[in-house]
């Protein structure tokens, strides 16, 4: 009976680890289905869909290059998540909806705790691991 209880927790962590793929996996299929059209399979800005907006997109794996060298991680999740006005500055689109799901809390630089979808947290933590 000893050993029982050990393996069925290790089965529950595998279980687990298997069910739920870490934050730069999830980022990574966040990224192929919403914005490689625009970005580009490897985020340099040159995806298929870039030559027909009126914007050139961002090569997004300069984000931190372009910040002095630290991920703008707050401006980043803003432009991806959306909001009203921003439109007047470029075509990127909002996907607020598209990842609309579970909301967890996340702490900003400024300490302040602000519920958001689990998927722009994962999305950004995507981003930040590309950078050059």
């Amino acid at each position: 009976m000893h050993f029982l209880f050990p393996v069925s927790l290790l089965l529950i962590v595998t279980l687990t680890a298997c069910v739920s793929p870490e934050p730069q996996t999830r980022g990574a299929d966040i990224y192929s289905k919403h914005c490689t059209s625009c970005h580009g399979q490897t985020a340099l800005g040159d995806g298929p869909r870039s030559a027909d907006l009126g914007v050139q997109p961002a090569n997004l794996t300069l984000l931190s290059k372009r910040n002095g060298g630290t991920f703008p991680i707050e401006e980043v999740m803003a432009q991806i998540h959306g909001y009203s006005g921003r439109h007047q500055f470029g075509a990127m689109p909002e996907f607020g909806q598209d990842l609309a799901g579970p909301m967890v809390d996340w702490v900003a630089k400024s300490g302040e705790v602000i519920p958001t979808p689990k998927g722009l947290i994962d999305l950004a933590a995507y981003l930040e691991g590309i950078q050059k």
